[in-house]
């Protein structure tokens, strides 16, 4: 089901994209943009990865790294891979106060995983594991490509638009209006098949990632540190590259979200309140007491 529904919206961003071709070029408009789209696939497919680690200038570590908050980290995310039938991840650490994680990579042969300096600091042992299951779900769930080539054509698609401003659209636009109307709408409409993408993922990577850790509640307590965390630390990053913020554990632009078309992720406390359900007990984290105080270098100094 999951597959066939990503499917249908990458479908739906495909179709968008030559429809705003259509307006602003006909027919040849419209083939230029199936062209345009199938080639930010490609890309997409084989250099997604790798750009994003670049972005956020992650460091590959492994279990042999000097610091032990490190080595444990990539131990247990090695030992999970493991648990969850996965080849082995590269494993990314990155230099930023603000607690998040995420994952990428077109297949779990090439799959990568990174977790901020500010994560580690903030989070124990056990919801950093909580944390990297999740991501392995992802990876599991082959959800890392999917996310990632949507976010490539709906940017694709407000590039598209763009340009509608400057050349004033054509006999099937209508003009500058149509123009106007193409620049709103094409951006709109591409950025909510790439949240409805996102927040289904995000539900469906916390269960599985606390089968893969073995507690549920090891992760509902680490949402709840992480998103006091992300509404109190910036990413300089995400803010530069908005576009990236549905592939972290929780959106580095906003530290809460509703459960609107508005937001990349479900909101923080529905996704804990669904974990805690599969421990039996019901009970609930509302927020996970206060955020260290950010310094200037990570715990392995």
């Amino acid at each position: 089901m999951n597959t066939m529904k990503t499917g249908m919206l990458l479908a739906a961003l495909t179709a968008l994209f030559m429809g705003v071709g259509y307006l602003l070029g006909g027919g040849a408009g419209m083939i230029i943009a199936l062209l345009f789209a199938a080639g930010t696939n490609i890309f997409a497919y084989w250099n997604a990865d790798k750009i994003v680690l670049r972005m956020y200038k992650a460091q590959e570590v492994d279990a042999n790294h000097p610091s032990g908050v490190i080595r444990r980290y990539a131990e247990n995310t090695e030992a999970m891979a493991r648990t969850a039938g996965l080849p082995r991840p590269k494993i990314y650490i990155i230099e930023n106060d603000q607690p998040n994680a995420f994952a990428t990579g077109r297949n779990p042969e090439n799959a990568a995983v990174a977790a901020t300096t500010g994560l580690l600091r903030i989070l124990n042992e056990n919801e950093i594991a909580g944390v990297m299951a999740h991501e392995l779900a992802h990876v599991k769930n082959r959800d890392t490509l999917t996310m990632t080539v949507t976010a490539t054509i709906a940017g694709a698609i407000t590039m598209l638009a763009n340009f509608a401003l400057f050349f004033g659209g054509n006999r099937n636009g209508g003009g500058i209006i149509g123009a106007l109307a193409i620049m709103i709408l094409a951006p709109m409409a591409a950025a909510l098949v790439q949240m409805a993408i996102s927040r289904g993922r995000e539900y469906e990577a916390d269960r599985v990632g606390a089968e893969i850790c073995g507690n549920p509640e090891w992760l509902a307590s680490a949402l709840a540190k992480i998103s006091r965390g992300a509404e109190q630390i910036p990413n300089e990053t995400a803010e530069r590259h908005p576009e990236t913020g549905q592939l972290m554990i929780i959106n580095p632009l906003s530290g809460q979200g509703r459960d609107n078309l508005f937001s990349t992720h479900p909101a923080t406390q529905n996704r804990i309140d669904r974990l805690m359900q599969m421990t039996g007990g019901g009970a609930s984290f509302s927020g996970a007491g206060s955020v260290p105080s950010t310094g200037g270098h990570g715990p392995w100094g």
